[in-house]
Formats: C-alpha cells, sequence, structure tokens
C-alpha cells in the first residue's frame, strides 16, 4: 500500500472504532478480516498507527478545540492532528497525501484545511495542557486512580500510556525457561527471562508468534507476567482440587494446571461458554488434560452450592474496570463496557462470596483483578473480612519465598503490581485461608 493508502485505511478503521460497541481489537480484528488483501507489514502498520491515535486520544482532542475546530470529532480531523503533531508533518506536504487520488483520502475541505494551518509546526505537548489531559486520565478514573496511586500517579499514568511487552508463560510440562529460550532463538526471537516470574519470558518486539514452532508445540503460552505470578501465587499442588470461578479463555486455569503437572483436577467456570470452549485448543497444544469446563449460569449457580468445601485453591479472577490492562486497550479508558463502576463493585463482592463457599477448611480462595483501584482490590478484601470471620489473610510477603522463591516485588499483604514500578499490567491479589475450626 502507498503512505496514502494506508492514512485512508487508517481513517476508514477509526471510524469503525468509533462507533463499534465493542472493543478497539475486536473491531481491528474485523476490519482486517473483511480485508484479507491488505499484507501483514500495511497490517501491523496500520494497527500501529490505530493503537497510537487512541493512546493520544485527549490530547489530541486538546488540540482541536485550542485550533478552533467547531465541527464533529471526525476520524479525518483526528488523523490530520497525530500527524501533524506526533510525527513532525507539515501542513503544505500532508496535503499532498489528502489528494482525493485512487486510494488516497479525499481532498481537505475549508475546515481542514484551516485546522492543519493552526497545527502547522506545533509539537504535541503545550504548556497550557492540564495534567489530566497530558496522562490521558479520563474524568470518571482520575479520584480513584489519584486516591490509590497517591504520589505515583503521574509516573504510572505516564507507564500505562506505553505500549506493553509481549510475555510469555513457559509450559513446565514440556519445557524448561532455559530450553525455551534457546527455541525462540533459534527461530531468530529476541527474548529473555522475565525479572520476577520465573517461568515468564520477554519478547523484543511483536514477533509472528503463532507461526513459531515453539508456540505450536505448546511450549508457551502468552501471558503477561503479572498474570503468571497472580496464577503462581494460587500454590496449586499436584493432587489438589482446584477451581477457577472466572476462568475466561482459561489462561490462569491452564497456568495453574500445568503447576500441577497433570495431577488431580481444575475445574475452569464462567457465565460465558463460549469463552470456555476457546480454552479448548489452549489445553489441547499445551498437553493438559486435568482441567475441566464447567459453565455457569450466574455466580449463584445450584454447582457451588452442591460442591461446598471441596476445594483447595479456589481463584476469583473477578471482572473489574480493567485500568491495570490500559496498556494494551487504550480505548477502555473512554469507552465504558458493562457495567459502571457502582454495579462491578456490587459483582464482585456477590461472586467473592459465593466462591468462597467453595474452599474447604484450610483451603485459599484467591481474589485478583486487573485494576489498581482501592475500591475494586482492598475495600473489597476488608468488606469480604468483616463479613466472613472464618477467613484471613495470608501475606504475600511470607508466601512469596516457598511458593515463587527470591523477594517479594511488593511488602504489603497483598499483591500489588503495576507497569511503573513492576514493569507488568497492572494487577492485584489477596490469598484469603478458611480457618481450620
Amino acid at each position: 500500500m502507498t503512505p496514502a493508502a494506508r492514512i485512508a485505511a487508517v481513517i476508514e478503521a477509526l471510524d469503525q472504532v468509533e462507533v463499534a460497541p465493542r472493543p478497539a481489537d475486536a473491531v481491528i480484528s474485523a476490519y482486517f478480516r473483511d480485508r484479507r488483501y491488505i499484507g501483514s507489514k500495511d497490517r501491523s502498520a496500520i494497527a500501529e498507527a490505530l493503537y497510537t491515535l487512541l493512546r493520544h486520544r485527549a490530547r489530541l482532542r486538546w488540540w482541536l478545540e485550542r485550533s478552533g475546530w467547531t465541527g464533529p470529532v471526525t476520524a479525518r480531523a483526528t488523523v490530520i492532528a497525530e500527524r501533524l503533531l506526533l510525527r513532525d508533518g507539515h501542513a503544505a506536504a500532508l496535503a499532498t497525501v489528502f489528494s482525493g487520488g485512487r486510494f488516497a483520502p479525499a481532498a481537505w475541505d475549508d475546515a481542514e484545511t484551516r485546522l492543519a494551518r493552526a497545527l502547522d509546526r506545533h509539537t504535541l505537548d503545550h504548556p497550557a495542557m492540564p495534567e489530566q489531559i497530558q496522562l490521558e486520565c479520563p474524568d470518571w478514573a482520575e479520584p480513584a486512580l489519584r486516591a490509590a496511586l497517591g504520589e505515583r500517579f503521574a509516573a504510572e499514568m505516564a507507564a500505562l500510556l506505553e505500549p506493553a511487552a509481549m510475555d510469555l508463560r513457559v509450559n513446565p510440562v514440556k519445557t524448561t525457561r532455559e530450553a525455551a529460550l534457546t527455541a525462540l532463538r533459534g527461530e531468530g526471537i529476541i527474548a529473555e527471562p522475565t525479572r520476577w516470574s520465573p517461568l515468564g519470558i520477554r519478547v523484543q518486539g511483536r514477533p509472528a508468534l503463532a507461526a513459531t514452532e515453539t508456540f505450536r508445540n505448546g511450549l508457551v503460552e502468552i501471558q503477561d507476567e503479572g498474570s503468571q505470578l497472580v496464577a503462581l501465587i494460587a500454590d496449586a499442588q499436584p493432587g489438589q482440587q482446584v477451581v477457577d470461578f472466572c476462568a475466561g479463555a482459561g489462561g490462569k486455569a491452564l497456568a495453574m494446571a500445568a503447576a500441577m503437572a497433570n495431577k488431580g483436577r481444575v475445574v475452569a467456570c464462567d457465565v460465558l461458554g463460549g469463552r470456555l470452549k476457546r480454552a479448548a485448543e489452549r489445553l489441547r497444544r499445551a498437553g493438559l488434560f486435568n482441567v475441566e469446563t464447567r459453565e455457569l449460569s450466574s455466580e449463584r449457580d445450584p454447582w457451588v452450592k452442591h460442591h461446598k468445601g471441596m476445594f483447595d485453591r479456589v481463584l476469583v479472577d473477578a471482572p473489574c474496570s480493567g485500568t491495570g490492562t490500559w496498556r494494551r486497550n487504550p480505548d477502555q479508558r473512554w469507552r465504558r463496557q458493562g457495567p459502571d463502576l457502582g454495579e462491578l463493585r456490587r459483582l464482585q463482592a456477590e461472586i467473592l462470596d459465593s466462591a468462597a463457599r467453595l474452599a474447604k477448611p484450610g483451603g485459599r480462595v484467591i481474589y485478583a483483578t486487573c485494576s489498581l483501584l482501592l475500591e475494586e482490590n482492598e475495600v473489597q478484601i476488608e468488606s469480604f473480612l468483616g463479613t466472613h470471620p472464618d477467613f484471613v489473610v495470608r501475606p504475600i510477603t511470607e508466601l512469596w519465598g516457598d511458593v515463587i522463591g527470591g523477594r517479594a516485588p511488593v511488602e504489603e499483604p497483598m499483591l500489588r503490581l503495576s507497569p511503573g514500578r513492576h514493569g507488568t499490567d497492572g494487577f492485584f491479589a489477596a490469598v484469603l485461608e478458611r480457618v481450620v475450626p
């Protein structure tokens, strides 16, 4: 594709992202599926441009308003601003790209011409830009994030603006980290061990991992290092009975099943059966056969009552605001999908209350989110403990050395990971143990 054709594709795709009631990554994937004639290099360039636009949304809109743009915030206006402010472009040169020629974007109208002139030779940063805009922080989340992050608010918000690294988890049923690293490097992939997870590998760039023998043979799975650590602190042991109560596509269930060396049982539950079905191929590739899936009607499904007190480990990876994953999903800042924060908190409490019934005396419940907000994390645990005196918190600092090894990345009793401090997605986890009567 020519540069002009790529820009036209970016505008077309951004139009779809802005109106579709689905996450941006799903819309972008569908856009490319419908246009299989677009080559892999062009797809990468277009996707990168789209995510750049989403990561700079607030700042670009601030500039549009400052420059006198009074019409709707169109994809074309946003792309014009991005090309001039982020790519050191010049209005005269950019106008030739918007030529109206074959495969090129249509020529500018008068309003777009005035916009380009107003933005010409400016840069994205400006001393008059408020901190909230500079950090791309939405109104709905700012007070809660400031309360949770304190003096690290600016540093962590800046880290959330950076693209996330690609992390892999080694499958110990099939290989070791050293052998997996050797295999990946033999296929031309630049990789190194992760800092915290003993099973983690961090890959440089965005290689076509699915095309590698290392991935196809189930030696590794794609999983953020923070997510790996949540599964590891569950400390699922061979022969145990384990349930992943909100399993989704099964990433943490796979990790726990592998830690159990295919001995014992993992029940992967979710209210969305379609997500559980997608775990089947991952299980086959990983060589795991100690996992069964169960679709639940709700968090109060009768299956829970019938299996009270039967499990050694209960992982509750609760639905949440996803504030810790904004590096991967920048559109989540602005396009809230699903329940609002208040409804999420009620749902989290209900799920934790119901799932905790599954834990046997001496068993553990691991409550986790990919949120940075206190309301979804520490506050939930405090509320749970207030109504469940038969549970106590097992401090992460006490468990870490035996379960994972080395020194814990936190000094608090509950695990709180963030991109700025730990280089992972934002994760929270608390280990709750049921007291033996």
